[in-house]
């Protein structure tokens, strides 16, 4: 029987239809494509301009820096160079002003050998400036081995040297402040010496002294019992409680600073209120290398300006503080580890002279160095020879004095004794 006209329908409507699916998949597909195609070329063309104007931004910080470096050493070889007048310096220095946005203050004093930027001491390095000290010292305390004895020492410390030549000595394992007479064969316990311990008589490793002989009192880092402790004939007081002091100073007002070596900072006093906590001149940050960080804080010197200069022990530096600074500068070191003319090894004993010359006791290196503030590199002033007990050599420099002559002594710790270099007129 024929089938009707609507099963026809029925039926051709029931066949897949191939042609029209495959068509509409690929024009899904290539639509597909070219939204793809289309990012991608949008996501390129965005990431080739970031990179053009990173590569811009850095050329313009490099440009940046590249003039901050070179407005740096402008202002050093300006700072350094010798000029014949006054006139000519300064404008030198307004010139300078334009670029830096700073405002340099110049001085200098009547000898003409010392001038200022900023309150910064510039060494000139002139030969009048220079001087020098016999290459072999002469045993002006100890030497006769480590030991308690009147005639020994045992790793002496920090030393001061008095207008009559005598020597004070911390003689840090003896645990004793021993008084050297000019030209004595021994000496005399004037602090401590009665064993260590905490009693208000005794010591434990002290490491540094101020001596106030107008007044007849000493006044020293009592390391190992945490505190710092004044000696005034023979009756003892506690200043300062739990400080892990090492080095003390004392500046022309009268203002006690310590060095806490924990701490990694150094506080300061005023004569007769040390029974508040000081104020933090230096450091106080944590341990750390960054310019306002200390790593093991040791012998401090303050200058006329109330500077304050820091061995930075572990930092193998020297910093230099200036009074109310948030961060200080290093003066010496700066280069890690080592032994090279732009290094040091754990600097202990420090000096600065008249003319900013920076005077350290570079331990481990066996050495005494002279820095100029601003240099690369210092100079061997005594020592570097080895290390064997010789008229010319040091084991361990520590503790830094000169005497009114200027003849240079030094704390050599291994040798268990005080070794004076005589200055060469």
């Amino acid at each position: 029987m024929p089938k009707s006209e609507n099963e026809d329908n029925n039926g051709e409507s029931s066949r897949p239809r191939t042609g029209s699916s495959l068509f509409y998949r690929k024009t899904i597909l290539l639509l597909i494509i070219i939204v793809v195609l289309s990012l991608t070329i949008i996501i390129s063309i965005s990431t080739i301009f970031i990179l053009i104007k990173k590569t811009d931004t850095t050329i313009n910080k490099t440009t940046a820096t590249t003039d901050a470096l070179t407005t740096k050493r402008t202002i050093f070889k300006t700072s350094t160079t010798k000029t014949p007048n006054l006139t000519t310096s300064t404008i030198k220095t307004t010139n300078l002003t334009m670029s830096t946005a700073k405002t340099p203050i110049l001085t200098t004093s009547n000898n003409s050998q010392r001038t200022t930027i900023n309150g910064t001491v510039l060494c000139k390095g002139e030969k009048s400036t220079i001087k020098k000290w016999k290459r072999n010292a002469t045993t002006v305390a100890g030497g006769n081995g480590y030991g308690k004895k009147l005639d020994q020492l045992y790793h002496p410390h920090g030393i001061f040297i008095d207008k009559n030549k005598n020597i004070f000595i911390a003689d840090r394992w003896n645990h004793r402040i021993s008084e050297w007479k000019y030209n004595a064969t021994q000496g005399k316990i004037i602090a401590g010496g009665n064993g260590r311990g905490d009693r208000m008589d005794q010591l434990d490793s002290p490491t540094d002294m101020i001596v106030d002989q107008q007044n007849n009192l000493i006044i020293i880092a009592d390391r190992g019992n945490r505190r710092v402790v004044q000696w005034v004939n023979q009756t003892q007081q506690i200043l300062i409680k739990n400080i892990d002091c090492h080095g003390l100073a004392m500046d022309k007002y009268g203002f006690l600073y310590v060095s806490d070596w924990w701490k990694n900072e150094v506080r300061r006093w005023k004569t007769g209120e040390y029974d508040n906590g000081g104020i933090i001149v230096a450091g106080g940050n944590g341990i750390g290398h960054q310019f306002n960080q200390l790593n093991s804080s040791g012998y401090i010197f303050v200058d006329k300006n109330q500077s304050v200069y820091v061995s930075d022990e572990n930092n193998h530096r020297v910093m230099k503080w200036r009074k109310d600074a948030k961060e200080g500068t290093v003066v010496a070191g700066r280069n890690g580890q080592g032994a090279n003319l732009n290094q040091l090894y754990h600097p202990q004993g420090l000096i600065v002279d008249h003319l900013g010359q920076i005077y350290v006791a570079d331990c481990w290196n066996d050495r005494v160095m002279r820095w100029c503030e601003g240099k690369k590199e210092g100079e061997i002033v005594v020592g570097r020879n080895g290390e064997e007990n010789q008229p010319n050599q040091l084991q361990g420099s520590s503790g830094l004095s000169f005497d009114a002559e200027r003849n240079l002594y030094v704390a050599d710790l291994l040798s268990e004794r005080i070794a004076k270099f005589e200055i060469i007129l």
